[in-house]
């Protein structure tokens, strides 16, 4: 009896032993992995910016709209403030002449895709073709190539940040305001969903290819400069991150980041 004892003893320590040194559950590596993935994204991936000050950086995505960009451009030169575009390849392509006149008047100009499919469900190369077709139509029609990108609905991979990052020199940028525009509540819920959730370092996502969109603006726009808000375009907000500042966790893609209807200038 002694003996079987003895074997069971040293059978237990040995299983004991190989347990101590295994690999994680799947869940415990997954959530190993999302907190790396979290430390590594705030030089590649921004939603906000912490800032010194009460700077904010408005964003419009999936023009240019023939009709509705130029007067939000109107708008915004009225009222001294620089934006950033996040511009549809295949929308610059046919309107090359309004993406050049909101460079020339000093806003910044994003790469959006060319026809805004779902990035994390492509191929590589699916993605590549789609940045790579925008990149150029930017650079023809403004002369400089774009530095950031927004991923259609929000949708990327932690994989594909990296090489769309090391292989295009892009920011990836989301945002951490949205007033759920795309589903046209009309102008006063986006300007008060945006008055309500803007803060310093914000990065405000609508788009300029819906009319209560920028139908909500000039009054969105005075009341955020009657709070004392300066804008920014999302470059110069970037370079006015605070030293050792903390990290900023990215969000899940939110349920806004379905398509825009069938009726809208682009997808």
């Amino acid at each position: 009896m002694s003996v079987y004892r003895l074997l069971f003893i040293c059978f237990a320590s040995v299983t004991v032993a190989v347990a101590a040194g295994a690999d994680p559950t799947p869940a415990t590596r997954d959530a190993a992995q999302k907190t790396q993935g979290t430390a590594e994204d705030p030089s590649i991936t921004f939603n906000s910016v912490h800032v010194d000050g009460p700077y904010v950086a408005m964003t419009f995505d999936d023009g240019p709209s023939a009709t509705l960009t130029p007067k939000l451009l109107d708008l915004l030169a009225a009222h001294h403030i620089k934006a950033t575009f996040f511009v549809i390849g295949e929308n610059v392509a046919e309107h090359p002449e309004i993406v050049a006149r909101a460079a020339r008047e000093g806003h910044e100009i994003g790469n959006h895709s060319w026809s805004h499919p779902n990035f994390g469900k492509m191929s590589d190369q699916g993605v590549r073709s789609q940045l790579q077709r925008t990149d150029d139509a930017i650079k023809s029609s403004t002369g400089q190539r774009p530095m950031l990108m927004r991923p259609p609905y929000g949708s990327i991979t932690a994989r594909e940040k990296h090489w769309i990052h090391d292989e295009f020199g892009y920011q990836i940028i989301l945002w951490d305001v949205d007033p759920y525009d795309w589903k046209r509540p009309g102008p006063a819920v986006v300007r008060n969903r945006i008055l309500k959730e803007t803060q310093p370092g914000s990065i405000v996502l609508s788009h300029d290819i819906h009319p209560g969109t920028i139908e909500a603006m000039p009054s969105t726009l005075d009341a955020l400069q009657a709070k004392g808000f300066k804008f920014v375009t999302v470059s110069e907000l970037i370079r006015m991150a605070m030293p050792n500042a903390p990290t900023q966790t990215v969000p899940s893609p939110s349920p806004s980041l379905a398509p825009s209807p069938p009726s809208s200038p682009s997808r």
